[in-house]
């Protein structure tokens, strides 16, 4: 059995990973991805926690958090086609703001 400090650095590595993505990119659509990959880090260690422990309940709990992050991919979607036919871009950083 893998010892479950393993899990936790990869874990730590991918949601690094995702911080650095947010932090430094300004395409909305890479955004997303990096949330998504920080969310998945959440979702490592939960599974890894929940089989270590012997129940389902982080299991259980990992998939709501994708079912979450779906729904998430799913309005963030929207939201940048919508700034793509406003502005041409999914850059963050063009549009100052929002409005019909």
């Amino acid at each position: 059995m893998v010892p479950s400090s393993y899990y936790i650095v990869l874990s730590a590595a991918v949601f690094c990973i995702g911080v650095y993505g947010v932090l430094t990119r300004t395409n909305a659509i890479v955004i997303l991805m990096s949330v998504e990959l920080m969310l998945n880090a959440g979702n490592l260690n939960l599974v890894a926690f929940s089989a270590q422990v012997g129940n389902l309940q982080g299991q259980v709990f990992s998939l709501f958090v994708m079912a979450l992050a779906a729904a998430e991919v799913a309005v963030g979607l929207g939201i940048f086609i919508t700034m793509y036919r406003e502005f041409g871009t999914v850059e963050v950083t063009k549009p100052s703001f929002m409005r019909w």
